[in-house]
C-alpha cells in the first residue's frame, strides 16, 4: 500500500511537472497551438490589411498576438459588412478571470499582430460596447458555432461588459 502511495504521488508529481514545463516552454513558441496561449510571432510575412475581410467569413479560428505582453492565441472571428470582429466571452466570470486574460492586455495596449494563412497583418483592436453593429456580429457568430440558435451573448451582456467586442482596425 505504501508503495502505490508512493508511485501514485511520484506520478502526479511527474505530471504536474510536465503540464508546467509544457506551458513556460509555450511562451517561447512561435504562435499558439490550439487553445494553448503561445509567445510572439517569429514566422510569417508582413503585408498590408485587406480593405475587405469577407474572405475570412467561413474561417473557425485565426492567431493573433498582443504586443504587451508579446503572447499569442487563436480565437473565433466573425465578419460583418466586410469588417472583421473578435468577441471574448465570460468576461465576468471565474472562468473568464482565469482563462480570458488577453482582453486586459489591451486596455494599455490595443495594438495586436494578426497571422492569417502566414501573412502578418498589424491592427489595432477597438472596442466596441454599443452601436448598429452589435447585434448583427453576435448573429453572425451564433450561425458559425452555435448552429444558427441563439449564441450565448446578447447585446446585453455586451452593453455590461460580460461579453467583451472588437473591431480590428488599422493602426
Amino acid at each position: 500500500m505504501k508503495n502505490l502511495k508512493r508511485g501514485l504521488g511520484l506520478g502526479s508529481l511527474t505530471f504536474l511537472t510536465a503540464v508546467v514545463l509544457f506551458l513556460a516552454g509555450m511562451r517561447f513558441a512561435d504562435g499558439p497551438i490550439s487553445v494553448f496561449t503561445g509567445g510572439e510571432f517569429t514566422s510569417g510575412m508582413l503585408e498590408n490589411a485587406p480593405d475587405d475581410w469577407d474572405y475570412l467569413k467561413e474561417r473557425s479560428l485565426i492567431e493573433f498576438q498582443t504586443l504587451s505582453p508579446a503572447r499569442s492565441r487563436t480565437v473565433w472571428l466573425a465578419v460583418h459588412d466586410r469588417r472583421l470582429f473578435i468577441v471574448s466571452g465570460y468576461m465576468n466570470t471565474t472562468y473568464g478571470a482565469i482563462w480570458k486574460q488577453w482582453p486586459h492586455y489591451l486596455t494599455d495596449d490595443d495594438r495586436v499582430i494578426l497571422r492569417i494563412d502566414d501573412a502578418l497583418y498589424e491592427q489595432r483592436l477597438e472596442r466596441i460596447i454599443e452601436g448598429p453593429e452589435v447585434v448583427p456580429v453576435l448573429r453572425e457568430l451564433s450561425r458559425k458555432y452555435f448552429s444558427g440558435s441563439e449564441g450565448l451573448a446578447t447585446q446585453a451582456t455586451v452593453a455590461q461588459g460580460d461579453t467583451w467586442m472588437y473591431e480590428v482596425v488599422d493602426r
